[in-house]
């Protein structure tokens, strides 16, 4: 697809959508399934861990000791776990920007060339991911946290000196007050910094200046991609029911299903396609976020900068091209390449 660049309405931006994911389906699939197939396996090993304990494992301790084993193991599981899934979801968020902004521009990629190339600075594209779900997620629970510590002091504070009930009903509008301004808090600045990937992955700049160029290209541009967030989330919610609605139906129709000594089972079974249909339907999405996202960075800069005049410049040799990002090592070699100059060091 190599359609001449300029500036697109929402309804424009929805189309193309629609047209990359169509023709490109199968490579933006696969770059989006990693982090589901990371929860996956993880999953498995879990399941086998639990299996093999539930056989032999917790009738050689006593019950004190397997609840404290339970514990260290579903600690140690989510220390391991939740780094390794952060990891692979930032990874797998800027490949698929990448092939977005190749196939956007008329170039042609694959799973295996848009994760080779963003491989070389896998440690930046983390970064940014921590520093998007610290703004976004980590900082407002501090702040709700530390804010309802407060009102539970206050409410203390208040009955000792004798307001009773309306202590109480002031701390609830103040909580419900506090809550409004959290949820718009996280939404704002979800809007302000939904750029930062296109960003750092097309101008190859660090992670905290791409939070800062974000703000500057969503200026003007938030409202509509508000509007691409609430779509989205109505459509994963429709895929979400077309899946388990028909699911729980036929499980209901099964013979002997209503008999109480298959509730257990029929729960578990509700909880696997559940989870499953939560999956899917996120792998499914992944791909609208990014490509939408990318074509809203293109538009920004099209609309503030002139990026079409510039690229149709270049295209036609009147420009020259923006000069390569120098290569970068392989980010997981870094530590051994240190250890071996330390090693020579102090030989």
């Amino acid at each position: 697809m190599n359609e001449p660049l300029r500036p697109l309405t929402l309804g424009e931006i929805l189309d193309r959508t629609t047209q990359l994911y169509r023709t490109r389906f199968l490579v933006f699939l696969g770059i989006s399934i990693l982090p589901t197939g990371v929860v996956l396996a993880l999953a498995f090993v879990v399941g086998l861990v639990v299996a093999w304990w539930s056989w032999a494992g917790a009738s050689s301790v006593s019950e004190a000791a397997g609840y404290v084993l339970v514990a260290v193991f579903s600690l140690a599981v989510t220390l391991v776990a939740l780094p390794i899934y952060l990891a692979a979801a930032a990874l797998s968020t800027a490949a698929l920007n990448h092939a977005v902004a190749r196939t956007n521009l008329g170039e042609k990629t694959t799973i295996r060339d848009a994760y080779k190339t963003i491989w070389k600075r896998g440690w930046r594209y983390i970064g940014l991911s921590l520093l998007w779900a610290l703004f976004i997620g980590v900082a407002p629970m501090i702040a709700w946290i530390v804010l309802l510590l407060l009102g539970g002091v206050l409410a203390a504070l208040g009955q000792k000196a004798g307001m009773g009930d309306s202590a109480s009903v002031l701390l609830g509008l103040t909580a419900v007050l506090l809550i409004v301004a959290l949820l718009g808090y996280v939404i704002w600045m979800l809007l302000r910094l939904a750029l930062a990937f296109p960003a750092c992955v097309v101008e190859q700049i660090g992670a905290w200046p791409a939070l800062k160029r974000s703000s500057v290209l969503t200026k003007g541009t938030k409202g509509r991609i508000f509007l691409l967030y609430l779509l989205v989330a109505i459509l994963s919610w429709l895929l979400m029911m077309a899946i388990t609605l028909p699911s729980t139906i036929f499980l209901a129709l099964l013979p002997g299903m209503s008999n109480p000594q298959h509730a257990q089972a029929m729960g578990m079974v509700f909880l696997i396609i559940v989870y499953g249909a939560s999956f899917a339907v996120q792998t499914l999405v992944k791909p609208i976020y990014g490509i939408a996202l990318v074509l809203f960075y293109y538009d920004q800069r099209i609309r503030l900068e002139g990026f079409d005049i510039e690229w149709m410049m270049q295209q036609a040799g009147m420009a020259p091209a923006p000069s390569p990002a120098p290569e970068a090592a392989p980010w997981l070699s870094a530590a051994p390449n240190m250890a071996q100059s330390a090693g020579e060091g102090h030989a």
